[in-house]
């Protein structure tokens, strides 16, 4: 995740807080915007947005995580 720019805090409070909207192939998908104000790989950007990808498999939530700035 940190390869991508999210945190596992980023992505916990995306699933518990952000927007859910559903995704292909019957997964669920979460969606928030974070503040970051930051440089990354030499650009600057204000914000940061969160989305990941969740499906349930036995019991257990598989997520995938995908990061834009802007």
């Amino acid at each position: 995740m940190e390869e991508r720019g999210a945190t596992e805090e980023d992505v916990r409070l995306t699933v518990e807080n952000g927007e859910r909207f559903a995704a292909k192939y019957g997964r669920a998908g979460f969606r928030r915007n974070f503040p970051f104000d930051r440089e990354w790989i030499g650009k600057h950007y204000a914000t940061k947005q969160v989305e990941a990808y969740a499906v349930e498999e036995q019991g257990w939530l598989v997520i995938t995580v995908v990061v834009k700035f802007f």
